[in-house]
């Protein structure tokens, strides 16, 4: 499996006035590499590269660096094409879809730009790397991470490492690949039931109260609204400093949850199943004032954290249809709307059993999954002669 490994560059004042520069350049260059492809219909990468390796060559970029700013400027428009066909821009004639396929892709003067062995070289025991730049070879930029970091980029660094710069810091984000463990055949299955009051809860006990990150989050909220509504210089610079600080905030609390999962199911010799909550914001109508928490939500990332840190660990995991889950009584299995008497009381009126909503949600979720799992594996029977 693939994973991620981001370390922070450390550059002097020249070296990180090359890195700006670079970054600059290339993404200009794939601004019009994009003009050409979308003038000329989005031919492929091939056709694209005839029609505009040797202007990115005289415009001063390396043989490398003009490669990779064609790919790039492909690959930008392959997942256009393919979020329009998935839907994810609208129907055919909505506003967001004309907008997207009416104007060529454009990219951020700091965005990411893909390196590959040929122009970046590390030096792990040293922790500085050689890269290529339009003011030539940089060598002995200084990089910072932990020793784990360090341990998995020596061991397993595979393919090209991205360059960004954010919020005036560099960084490498190097793809690492690592073997994939036997997935184990589980004694039963955890169930997460995912939600906002409580952003997880698990059929073994274990509960993530939403409380903290949702204070968090309104918090983070009435604050930018006051810095928007004075919009002084200061205000300005504060709600630059603060920005994506809510996100890292919430992807710290998901890793955290996450982990705290998989390790429950790898210890207990269970399987992980999830709710397949794909579409739910389209599907849910909610009042005007309950919107903001709707799609603040970070279901989506939790669950992606929950999937990778379980492949990693050779953990089963399955996704499973979150209808009735939340109506259903995990005691006797009767279905009614009426079971839920409120966000966190659960009352079955057919037996009479009370139980946290999560909780009862979360024991559904784990028999379903069980179910999903019998379903799917292969069979044992022996073959016949």
């Amino acid at each position: 499996m693939k994973i991620v490994v981001q370390v922070k560059l450390l550059p002097e004042a020249e070296q990180a006035a090359a890195l700006r520069s670079t970054l600059r350049m290339v993404n200009e260059a794939a601004n019009w590499v994009s003009g050409v492809a979308f003038e000329r219909g989005v031919p492929r990468e091939y056709e694209l590269r005839k029609h505009t390796y040797a202007d990115l060559k005289a415009r001063g970029l390396g043989a490398q660096a003009a490669q990779h700013a064609i790919k790039k400027t492909r690959d930008a428009y392959t997942t256009l094409k393919a979020n329009i066909r998935a839907g994810n821009l609208g129907k055919p004639g909505s506003k967001r879809r004309i907008k997207a396929e009416s104007k060529p892709i454009t990219f951020r003067s700091e965005a990411a730009q893909p390196y590959d062995d040929r122009c970046l070289s590390w030096q792990y025991d040293a922790q500085t790397v050689s890269i290529w730049t339009t003011a030539g070879r940089l060598k002995n930029v200084r990089f910072a991470c932990s020793s784990d970091a360090i341990k998995m980029l020596r061991e397993h660094r595979k393919g090209e490492s991205d360059l960004i710069e954010r919020d005036g810091v560099f960084y490498l984000i190097a793809v690492c690949e690592i073997p994939e463990p036997e997935v184990y055949e589980p004694d039963g299955f955890v169930g997460v039931d995912l939600g906002v009051v409580n952003i997880a809860t698990t059929s073994t006990g274990y509960r993530a109260a939403g409380r903290g990150l949702n204070r968090h989050r309104k918090r983070q909220l009435e604050l930018r609204r006051k810095l928007q509504a004075k919009g002084t210089k200061s205000a300005k610079r504060l709600l630059k400093k603060r920005s994506r600080k809510e996100a890292r905030h919430t992807a710290n609390v998901n890793h955290i949850v996450s982990k705290t999962i998989v390790t429950t199911a790898e210890r207990t010799g269970c399987g992980i199943a999830l709710e397949d909550l794909t579409g739910i914001r389209s599907r849910v109508r909610l009042r005007k004032d309950q919107r903001t928490s709707l799609h603040s939500w970070s279901f989506h990332q939790l669950a992606s954290f929950v999937a990778y840190k379980a492949k990693r660990a050779g953990v089963p995991l399955v996704y499973v249809d979150p209808a009735y889950t939340s109506q259903r009584c995990s005691q006797c299995g009767h279905i009614d709307r009426n079971n839920r008497v409120g966000q966190a009381t659960f009352a079955c009126r057919a037996c009479g059993f009370l139980a946290n909503a999560d909780d009862n949600a979360s024991h559904n979720i784990a028999r379903k999954g069980e179910t999903v799992w019998t379903a799917g594996r292969k069979s044992r029977v022996p073959a016949t002669l």
